[in-house]
């Protein structure tokens, strides 16, 4: 049996996410973003007017940790918090032009992203391997949830 706290499997979750996360930072900084505030963009463009409650339920991250991101988001006029006209107390938040126009900056990229072009090369292995990874994935989810 493996030493739990040596485990060569959660040592490659860490390196696979940390590869994820260094190519994501680089294509992210190429247009003046953090990765988060990349996601909260995204995010955005998907489910405008959604609460900050649950854009943090969505990002898996606390409420206060996304208000910064928001509040940063808001600064730089690419995202406006609104007051519902059926419920004066709640916010919900959605992108601006100039949030729209960031967010194209990095989809529409000239430059081929890092991340993207690496993950294609991931869609490139056999369907097979694919299913596996996943299928195990899901297994790994279970047993840690």
């Amino acid at each position: 049996m493996r030493n739990v706290f040596n485990n060569e499997v959660l040592e490659s979750f860490s390196q696979v996410n940390k590869a994820i996360y260094k190519l994501a930072k680089m294509d992210a900084e190429k247009i003046g973003l953090t990765v988060l505030q990349l996601k909260v963009l995204y995010k955005l463009s998907v489910k405008p007017n959604i609460g900050l409650g649950e854009l943090a339920e969505n990002l898996k991250l606390t409420n206060s940790t996304v208000s910064g991101v928001i509040d940063r988001l808001v600064n730089n006029k690419f995202v406006e918090r609104n007051n519902p006209p059926h419920d004066r107390r709640a916010i919900t938040l959605h992108l601006t032009k100039d949030g729209e126009s960031k967010l194209a900056q990095f989809i529409d990229s000239k430059t081929e992203l890092q991340l993207v072009k690496r993950l294609n090369k991931i869609n490139q292995m056999p369907e097979e391997d694919i299913e596996q990874l996943l299928r195990i994935h899901k297994q790994i989810i279970n047993i840690l949830s």
